[in-house]
């Protein structure tokens, strides 16, 4: 196994990746921003190296010095978490030129797959269903040209996106210019890639995604899936696991996920994301070639740590496991814990954590870098935790969430506490009624 290796991202993914790695007897560096000095990853690593001003581009993007921190130190591979580097191709094959480990799949894969216009002509070719939809649009000419064989709605999505950046949905000609033009340089602030693509927009859709796993040998696994059609403004604030669909459609969709895997003998952990329309057709969307922020709620329902696979996978010793060692055991529910006011179009809450105490008890975890002192900067998503409660049903999770909720305290930023309170409370959220448009049509209707 590795001895050393280099943590290129921050909060409580690096803290994460830190607590795998540790388990597993590795060392860890931690590189980090100036605005990220006190953070608990940096405290709790074997060494940490600051690379950079708070801005991203200066430090989380900046290939050049995290490159630099991982030679200085000796380590031997980088795990890019989620966002930042984590499906950039350049960067993995930068690691490779510098004789370092990317923990993730190969550049190729990350080229062809991560990009979501490649990712579908992919799906395409190997028989999975697809909303109609174009390749890359370089421009708002081709986009204006290619609107008109399928209609609006559409959604404009970034190529090299994720986390609901480089995303809108236009419903006119009107719109497209302002939105195309907008999500385009957001798509270029976030990722470093300007190229957008268009799809028809499936009006109030359920978002399934499947874990997959891959030793880049062909053989392909999956960990089942999970619903995380609870969002806004295209980023998921809860998911759950085991999705609330029949046995026989999941198995379809899961089926699809593992066939296009081994189609592009995919190393490492992906999510295949689908659609699912109110008459039960599923439609590829999008694979994301890294571990998710949701992937606790695949944890605990299967009994895998699949940072520590990932490592084994990098390292080269091929998975720990075959898909009849994976079975579904109750159901997991995550509520991302934002430093947001949800009662102002959820507007970013930065300052001083004054106090704080997450929950416990039976079936409780809690995924977080922030501490009572720690000061949230403006700087960087408003991520500051995440609980997960685990039950042996549905019900029970949520009644589990319930109580956690109940018990958690921060105090000196405003959170989505009291949102997820009244998703929790829903009558239509208990009974598995959930859309992507839920949030709009039920909760602030």
């Amino acid at each position: 196994m590795f001895k050393k290796i280099l943590i290129a991202n921050r909060g409580e993914i690096a803290l994460r990746v830190l607590r795998a790695a540790k388990e597993l007897g590795i060392e860890t560096v931690v590189v980090y921003s100036q605005a990220d000095e006190d953070s608990l990853p940096v405290l709790l690593a074997d060494e940490s190296i600051c690379i950079g001003s708070a801005l991203a581009s200066d430090s989380y993007l900046n290939v050049r010095n995290i490159l630099a921190a991982a030679i200085v130190t000796g380590a031997e591979a980088i795990h890019p978490g989620y966002g930042f580097l984590a499906e950039n191709a350049e960067f993995a094959k930068k690691c490779e030129e510098h004789n370092l480990v990317f923990i993730g799949p190969t550049p190729e894969t990350i080229s062809v797959i991560g990009d979501k216009a490649s990712a579908r002509a992919l799906s395409q070719e190997v028989g999975i269903p697809l909303t109609p939809g174009s390749g890359a649009l370089e421009s708002f000419a081709e986009a204006r040209k290619f609107v008109k064989k399928i209609s609006y709605p559409v959604m404009l999505k970034a190529s090299a996106g994720g986390g609901g950046r480089g995303m809108r949905v236009v419903y006119n000609a009107d719109e497209l210019e302002k939105n195309f033009q907008s999500a385009q340089q957001e798509a270029l602030n976030a990722f470093g890639n300007p190229e957008m693509y268009m799809e028809k927009f499936i009006e109030e859709p359920k978002h399934i995604e499947i874990q997959i796993f891959g030793d880049g040998k062909g053989n392909v696994i999956h960990f089942f899936d999970r619903d995380c059609s609870i969002q806004r403004r295209y980023q998921k604030v809860l998911e759950e696991a085991p999705s609330i669909v029949n046995k026989t459609l999941r198995n379809k969709i899961a089926k699809a996920a593992v066939k296009l895997a081994k189609h592009i003998n995919y190393r490492g952990a992906g999510t295949c994301e689908f659609l699912l329309d109110r008459d039960g057709n599923f439609y590829f969307s999008e694979m994301n070639t890294r571990i998710q922020v949701e992937h606790t709620v695949t944890e605990m329902i299967s009994q895998f740590d699949l940072v520590q696979e990932q490592f084994r996978v990098a390292y080269g010793l091929g998975l720990s496991l075959s898909q009849k060692d994976i079975v579904v055991n109750g159901h997991a529910i995550e509520l991302r814990i934002n430093a947001e006011d949800s009662d102002y179009n959820f507007r970013p809450s930065a300052g001083k954590i004054s106090d704080l105490h997450w929950p416990g008890g039976p079936g409780i975890r809690v995924d977080s870098h922030i501490y009572s002192g720690y000061t949230i900067s403006p700087h960087y998503d408003s991520l500051l935790g995440k609980i997960i409660a685990w039950a042996p049903s549905r019900e029970e999770a949520i009644i589990r969430m319930q109580r956690a909720l109940d018990e958690t305290i921060i105090e000196g930023v405003k959170t989505t506490i009291p949102f997820h309170k009244k998703v929790l409370a829903n009558a239509f959220y208990k009974r598995g009624a959930v859309y992507t448009n839920f949030i709009s049509r039920r909760i602030f209707e």
